[in-house]
């Protein structure tokens, strides 16, 4: 089922595995495959790693800058080299969400870290 362009927080949440092929991407990004390796040509920070007869292999970063794409695309109305720019000037900068994921892992690592030091609790 291919969702609406315009519904990036109701795509489904990504596996955790190290390699996804262009199917699985496209289903996960609701993007076809066509789209995902036109993409690839207009922005140079997308590079899947490339096997056995140039079959694309993506990991999460590429899931999640994809979905970026997507949102900037079809969500906010950037053109291609609109979207393009965008990506190159928040590459530095942090999203929300990325923010949000530090300090959970942070959290994580702080009460991982206090049950080894006090066991009893």
């Amino acid at each position: 089922m291919m969702l609406e362009p315009t519904h990036n927080s109701e795509l489904p949440p990504i596996p955790s595995k190290r390699y996804f092929t262009i199917g699985e991407v496209s289903e996960l990004c609701a993007v076809k495959p066509h789209v995902l390796r036109y993409w690839e040509q207009e922005f140079p920070q997308l590079k899947p790693v490339k096997r056995r007869g140039n079959r694309r292999y993506y990991q999460r970063m590429d899931v999640e800058m994809i979905r970026t794409i997507r949102s900037l695309l079809y969500e906010q109305g950037y053109t291609i080299g609109g979207a393009r720019q965008r990506m190159v000037q928040e590459k530095e900068a942090l999203t929300p969400a990325e923010v949000q994921q530090l300090a959970r892992d942070c959290m994580a690592d702080l009460l991982k870290a206090q049950s080894l030091l006090n066991p009893s609790s």
